[in-house]
């Protein structure tokens, strides 16, 4: 695809060439398979913890968003692969420097063509896998309930969830509170706290 078909897609909201682009589910998910996966989170409250050693010990790094790493000691330094909801500069994308970029937002019109045309190491989650999450929460899901709720599928060996305290603490990559943003931070802790009973791959920290 060209970059003038891909923005026209994605104007048009042509669903199916942006798929065209991306690795399917089954393919994505045989790169985690068998490993110890850390899924960093951007809860303000990591920074006071000291789980960088931890985070860059697994076997595969995953980060969210503008990916906040204020200190190595608390956030570790690796990123393999990055969940994105938001279009990021070209230098932050360089800085994080993730070998797979996941699109996990539905807003398919904050995609960019340099995310997108990275053949083989592009992921886009399809539409009806986020409707289905957000009908079971009630509210559109976070970036990294979605991540968590796509890994539940794999054959992992663990999932640990650093960073993630449902915005009790905010987040280190915005201002706002928990009023001022469409998710139910409740509702995504009891799915997290529900997997977590029934799967004891899943760590909460």
């Amino acid at each position: 695809m060209t970059p003038l078909g891909f923005y026209l897609a994605r104007t048009v909201r042509r669903e199916a060439p942006l798929a065209a682009l991306s690795m399917g589910e089954a393919a994505l998910l045989s790169r985690a398979a068998g490993r110890r996966v850390a899924l960093v989170g951007n809860a303000r409250s990591l920074a006071d913890r000291a789980e960088g050693a931890e985070i860059d010990a697994a076997d595969l790094v995953i980060r969210i968003n503008r990916a906040p790493m204020p200190a190595a000691a608390s956030h570790g330094t690796r990123t393999d692969w990055l969940a994105l909801a938001t279009s990021l500069p070209s230098a932050d994308l360089a800085r994080i420097a993730p070998d797979l970029v996941l699109w996990m937002s539905p807003k398919r019109k904050r995609l960019p063509w340099r995310v997108a045309s990275r053949a083989g190491r592009f992921y886009l989650h399809p539409l009806p896998r986020i409707a289905a999450l957000a009908a079971r929460i009630g509210a559109p899901p976070t970036t990294g309930l979605m991540m968590i709720d796509l890994l539940a599928g794999a054959d992992l060996a663990r999932l640990t969830l650093h960073g993630f305290d449902f915005f009790a603490s905010l987040s280190l990559s915005g201002r706002r509170g928990a009023a001022q943003v469409p998710h139910d931070f409740a509702a995504e802790r009891g799915f997290v706290e529900a997997l977590a009973a029934r799967d004891a791959r899943l760590v909460l920290r």
